[in-house]
């Protein structure tokens, strides 16, 4: 089913719904992590878990010489594979990221044919972040710059077009294009005006809903809302929270994810002696978003959950 579909089922029955996104197994690692972090939310039924999409990373190797072996590895492969056993084990909606970084337009191509054949038909299109080292993003020789690149191929093979035309008269996909918001701005978008523009440019190319970058302040997510249906994008947005876990994360988050976080929220995490005290601060602030945003109409809530659910479980007890 549709992500759009069932955004507008919760829209007209007026009960809000929520989704998760999790990170892929390690490489040598089983499913088992996943599915332990997934099995105390079965019964608040999500109605999907995203599984992100990690591109390759550099590792070097001394030899014998004492001189340095370059070696490209992805450390978190298996997001088509572990999004199909979700979708198996637990009937839930599965929405696997694809990302522009380190793939070829065929690359991405086999990928999407493998989706549609497992019968997922969600997915979220990103660019994806920059190798690691590297301050700007380098573009594959024969991939996409950006995600409007890629929404634009998975709606033309939605119409049976595929890279070299080489095939008439095809199976046509039914591929529902997720793409990224950001109610505080891109990073790398000079100003808020044309970081909606690039946000435009994605709808209009195919896009079919947008899910938002974590924000930990609900004026920034209403405000972004009501600034998207200004700019003529009127496609479900589905708000982004995190809920807050670790002390650490006062730093972290804002250098990795460039988002602010809130005064108040950070002196209560201050305050904590332990991450355990923290976690309940990050339960706490999770659960007043969620019913901010639940009382101005929001269909469906997205949690970056990304590792352990126990607050996860705790904020389901409280929201749905």
């Amino acid at each position: 089913m549709h992500i759009t579909d069932i955004y507008n089922q919760a829209a007209a029955e007026g009960r809000a719904r929520f989704s998760v996104e999790l990170l892929p197994p390690l490489k040598g690692d089983g499913p088992g992590r996943v599915f332990e972090a997934l099995d105390p939310l079965r019964e608040f039924a999500p109605v999907s878990v995203n599984v992100t999409s990690h591109r390759e990373d550099v590792k070097y190797v001394e030899r014998e010489n004492g001189l340095l072996e370059r070696h490209t590895v992805r450390r978190r492969p298996g997001t088509v594979g572990i999004s199909a056993a979700i979708m198996r084990r637990y009937g839930v909606e599965a929405i696997p990221h694809l990302i522009c970084g380190g793939q070829s337009r065929y690359d991405l191509e086999d990928a999407l044919i493998d989706l549609d054949f497992l019968g997922i038909d969600n997915v979220l299109a990103l660019r994806g972040d920059n190798l690691r080292g590297e301050h700007s993003f380098r573009v594959h020789p024969d991939g996409h710059g950006h995600a409007c690149e890629l929404v634009r191929q998975i709606a033309r093979m939605n119409e049976g077009v595929f890279i070299d035309g080489e095939v008439e008269d095809c199976h046509r996909t039914n591929f529902c294009i997720g793409v990224a918001g950001y109610p505080e701005k891109h990073c790398e978008a000079p100003n808020p005006a044309e970081d909606m523009r690039r946000l435009k440019e994605k709808v209009d190319a195919g896009a079919d809903y947008i899910i938002t970058q974590m924000s930990f302040d609900n004026a920034s997510i209403l405000a972004f809302i009501e600034n998207c249906r200004a700019a003529g994008i009127d496609v479900p947005i589905i708000p982004g929270i995190k809920p807050f876990s670790t002390k650490a994360q006062l730093t972290m988050l804002p250098q990795i994810f460039h988002v602010d976080l809130p005064e108040v929220l950070v002196r209560e995490v201050e305050k904590c002696p332990t991450n355990r005290e923290v976690r309940e601060v990050g339960v706490e602030w999770a659960v007043a978003q969620g019913r901010e945003l639940i009382a101005a109409g929001v269909p469906i809530l997205h949690f970056y959950t990304m590792g352990k659910t126990d607050n996860m479980v705790k904020i389901a007890q409280a929201l749905f």
